[in-house]
């Protein structure tokens, strides 16, 4: 390897770039935080003046914080995304103009991951996704002959380069382009101080890349995704969830609510077991009175694409703290109780108990990477994504033994009644986020002996003023077939469904719906002949209503056992009070007729008696006839929502 050439302009790497270039730019981006969005963004602004030179990106996650909207979203809004964000973050040329289907004709952007919801009503976007799984990516990127990777890296005092954020895709899509006997692709990096430097398999050679740009300051703000609160639906899917975690196994998770919640039930039965036990008996899990439940003694080994913010609590409560090494014979020697005092030692100083091929979280999450002791540090490993995420790179009997006892959670957004998951897209074909790893980690929970696939999902949803069903009878398309079933959770319980006669299975899946919709689901199977005719749903089975389920946690809401952020929040105190009073308007005007019942209400609710939200609102002396209305809804919604 040469010494790469070291830039301090971005303009300057465009012409480097273009100039080692010939004809079209076929640019391959890291997915969430990995994106230089200023080299990217200057990038694009050079290519849409040149149709000569077209431009192809291939990447996925582009990030963009939230628009302002109007109303009263856009007065919540416009000071939080100011403050959390930035005035100066680089939003994304090319989102910009994908939401507006303004892309020109000679410029192409492809994601295999989206950001959920967001460009749902972008034509460009939706005729260029494509479906892939994670593992598959690279081996598509030599498919269309990607001459540029660009990517955001952390620098060391002494000059080294660190993948830190993003170790997924980069070596695995060089590997796969070099393989097909095509040229390297040209390997451009932008130096970014804010981002936390990552040492290990993180840190690459002097020169892995060609091009290494370190623009001066100022420097924006890391992408921070805004911690959501997190409510009792989602607390009791995470509690029915952490029952199912083998003590010495190993632990994948998601993103989001359901997954926050998971960590802090899991947290919960760490480190209070019995206020732990107190909540499943609430929920009525039959695992509350479970010897198995105990505090993890061994603890778990992390193995998930994605480190999240749930993870960090995690690590910081004791959790996870199973260590591995990359060494066959001693985990074998470990696995058959055969380990020496030297093998101990050395799992101890060498061994790491997470290992994530990507990261992504709050400012307070970024921040923890960067300060954390370097015992700490040394015990998080960031791997390739073909690594973790299967088994097949390699390393199978390793990992087999790495990964004893896994449970691989991920959320869906439905769950037919003969057990297949809708994770994705929605029946006409809009792509809603992507598949990314789901069907990786379902897959491999079939391939080893002792594992488990573990969908979560919401038993019923909102949308459009009408309330839906989470497990319908069928669906136009599904992300994960049913021959894949596995194990379904929703805030009323656990299916196990895997391997079981589709009876079985309607009966298992019937039992977790919402009791709004099991007589309508029943009668289906039945018409269907997927049923015996004299079935009857069970009693208790009856009771999964919202109303129960949030007389059973309130308890625990009122006294801290449930907090609205366990794993933290970015909203000040007003905010989060905001927060929930904006959810309530919300949920209370999706429709025409809603709209006017709430306003017919909002009329007599009188003025905001909380008048620190009000300041935060602008809405402290309403001028003018709309702010009057505005200031009566949220007055409304703040006193609905009062505790």
């Amino acid at each position: 390897m040469t010494a790469p050439l070291q830039l301090e302009s971005i303009d300057d790497a465009i012409d480097a770039m273009l100039a080692r270039i010939d004809g079209a730019l076929h640019v391959g981006a890291p997915l969430g935080l990995g994106k230089p969005h200023r080299l990217l963004n200057a990038l694009y602004a050079r290519i849409e003046r040149d149709p000569a030179r077209p431009l192809h990106l291939y990447t996925a996650l582009s990030l963009d914080p939230p628009s302002g909207g109007k109303g009263l979203e856009a007065r919540f809004l416009q000071p939080f995304v100011e403050r959390h964000f930035g005035n100066d973050f680089p939003r994304l040329s090319y989102v910009q103009a994908l939401r507006r289907d303004a892309l020109p004709a000679h410029i192409e952007v492809e994601e295999f991951y989206l950001q959920s919801g967001a460009l749902l009503h972008s034509k460009q976007a939706q005729r260029r996704y494509a479906s892939l799984n994670y593992t598959h990516v690279a081996r598509a990127l030599a498919d269309r002959g990607l001459n540029v990777i660009v990517q955001k890296v952390a620098r060391s005092t002494d000059g080294r380069l660190s993948l830190s954020c993003n170790t997924d895709l980069t070596a695995d899509a060089i590997e796969a382009i070099t393989a097909r006997g095509l040229p390297r692709p040209l390997l451009v990096a932008e130096v970014d101080p804010e981002l936390p430097w990552l040492d290990g398999s993180a840190c690459v050679p002097v020169g892995f890349f060609d091009i290494v740009v370190a623009p001066p300051g100022p420097y924006p703000k890391l992408f921070g995704l805004p911690r959501q609160p997190v409510n009792d639906t989602d607390y009791a899917i995470g509690f029915h969830a952490s029952t199912l975690v083998v003590d010495g196994g190993t632990l994948q998770i998601g993103i989001g609510a359901l997954a926050d919640a998971l960590c802090h039930a899991l947290v919960l039965r760490h480190l209070d077991n019995a206020a732990y036990r107190r909540v499943l008996r609430a929920l009525g899990s039959p695992g509350a009175n479970d010897t198995a439940l105990a505090p993890f003694a061994e603890g778990l080994y992390g193995c998930s694409e994605m480190i999240n913010e749930g993870f960090r609590r995690l690590v910081e409560a004791g959790v996870i703290r199973r260590k591995v090494v990359d060494d066959l014979g001693l985990m074998q020697r470990l696995a058959g109780g055969e380990a020496s005092p030297e093998d101990h030692a050395r799992l101890e100083r060498e061994g790491e108990y997470l290992h994530g091929a990507f990261y992504l979280g709050s400012p307070d999450f970024y921040e923890w990477f960067r300060t954390m002791p370097g015992e700490q540090r040394r015990a998080i490993g960031m791997k390739r994504v073909s690594e973790v995420n299967e088994l097949y790179g390699g390393h199978e009997e390793l990992e087999r033994l790495q990964r004893r006892d896994a449970r691989f959670f991920n959320t869906c957004m439905m769950a037919t009644a003969l057990g297949a998951a809708v994770s994705d897209a929605l029946g006409d074909g809009r792509v809603v986020s992507g598949v990314g790893g789901q069907y990786n980690f379902v897959a491999m929970a079939h391939a080893l002996p002792d594992a488990r696939s573990i969908l979560m999902l919401r038993a019923s949803r909102e949308a459009g003023g009408h309330v839906r069903s989470g497990i319908p009878w069928n669906y136009p398309h599904a992300t994960i077939p049913r021959h894949l079933r596995d194990l379904y959770i929703t805030e009323y319980g656990v299916a196990d469904v895997r391997g079981r006669a589709d009876e079985d299975c309607v009966i298992a899946m019937a039992a977790i719906a919402d009791a709004r919709f099991q007589g309508g689901l029943l009668a289906t199977a039945k018409a269907n002949g997927k049923l015996r005719a004299d079935f009857t749903t069970p009693a208790a089975a009856r009771r999964n209503t919202p109303e129960q389920l949030h007389s059973a946690l309130s308890p625990f809401r009122a006294d801290g056992t449930l907090p609205d952020y366990p794993l933290g929040s970015d909203f000040t105190p007003v905010e989060q009070r905001l927060v929930t009073a904006l959810g309530w308007l919300k949920a209370h005007t999706p429709t025409r007729s809603a709209k006017l019942r709430t306003l017919l209400r909002a009329l007599t609710a009188g003025s905001i008696s909380d008048a620190e939200a009000a300041d935060r609102m602008g809405l402290g002396e309403p001028a003018g006839i709309g702010e009057w209305i505005e200031s009566r809804l949220l007055s409304l919604a703040l006193r609905a929502t009062r505790r």
